[in-house]
C-alpha cells in the first residue's frame, strides 16, 4: 500500500503518525461542511447531545456553543480520536460539560432514551451496516429527539467515487441511501437537503 493510500485509509480509525497527522487535518477540513450541517437544525433546546464519531472534537466544541445549557458525549472507534477530542475539549471536559469515550456505535452502552440530539459528521461512511447502527441511534434517542447526519459527499461526486477505491471500507451514500434505513428503523420523519454548490448532502430524522 502506498503512502498516499495509507494517509486516506486513517480516515477510518486514526492511528500512529499518519493517523495524528490527519487529525490535524480533519477539524479545519471539514469546519465548513459542519457548520453547514448544524444550521439545519430546527430551534431546539436539547441537554443531552451524543456525537458519534468525534474525530478530533472540533464539531464538539461548536455544539457546547450552540447549547450552552447541553452536555455532549462524544464517542469515536480510535483511541487517537478520542485523545485529541479530549485535547481539543479539555476545558469542557473538565467543567463537566463534555464527556469522550471510545465506542461502537453498532453496539451503544447508553441506556435506552439517553440523548435529545444525535449528530454525525463525514463518519456514517464507514458504519458497519446501516439499519444496525441507526436502530441503535435510535434507541438512545428520546422520543422527539433528533437525529443529523451530514456528508460531504453526496454519494454521486467523482471525488467521493475515487476515495471509495482508495479507502477500505468506504461507502459514500446518496442522501435516499440514508433516509430509506432511517425510516426502516422507525424515525418518524426524515428530510434531507443539498447544498447548491457542492456535493454537500445533510439528513434530519426524527424520533
Amino acid at each position: 500500500m502506498g503512502i498516499l493510500r495509507k494517509f486516506f485509509n486513517q480516515t477510518r480509525k486514526p492511528e500512529g503518525r499518519l493517523g495524528r497527522l490527519m487529525l490535524r487535518t480533519m477539524n479545519a477540513g471539514h469546519a465548513k461542511m459542519a457548520d453547514w450541517g448544524i444550521s439545519y437544525l430546527p430551534q431546539i433546546s436539547p441537554v443531552h447531545i451524543v456525537e458519534f464519531g468525534c474525530g478530533a472534537g472540533r464539531n464538539v466544541g461548536e455544539l457546547l456553543k450552540r447549547y450552552p445549557q447541553a452536555h455532549v458525549t462524544a464517542v469515536d472507534y480510535s483511541p487517537l480520536s478520542v485523545e485529541k477530542a479530549k485535547e481539543y475539549n479539555k476545558a469542557m471536559v473538565t467543567a463537566g460539560r463534555c464527556t469522550i469515550r471510545q465506542g461502537d456505535v453498532s453496539a451503544l452502552s447508553f441506556s435506552d432514551g439517553s440523548f435529545d440530539l444525535a449528530t454525525a459528521f463525514e463518519t456514517v461512511y464507514f458504519w458497519p451496516g446501516l439499519e444496525k447502527c441507526f436502530s441503535e441511534v435510535y434507541r438512545v434517542l428520546k422520543p422527539g429527539g433528533c437525529f443529523l447526519i451530514s456528508n460531504e459527499s453526496d454519494g454521486k461526486d467523482a471525488a467521493s467515487q475515487k476515495f471509495e477505491k482508495i479507502i477500505d471500507g468506504m461507502k459514500a451514500y446518496t442522501a435516499e441511501e440514508l433516509e430509506a434505513p432511517l425510516r426502516t428503523v422507525g424515525f418518524s420523519e426524515v428530510i434531507s437537503d443539498h447544498h447548491r454548490s457542492k456535493p454537500w448532502i445533510r439528513v434530519l430524522a426524527r424520533k
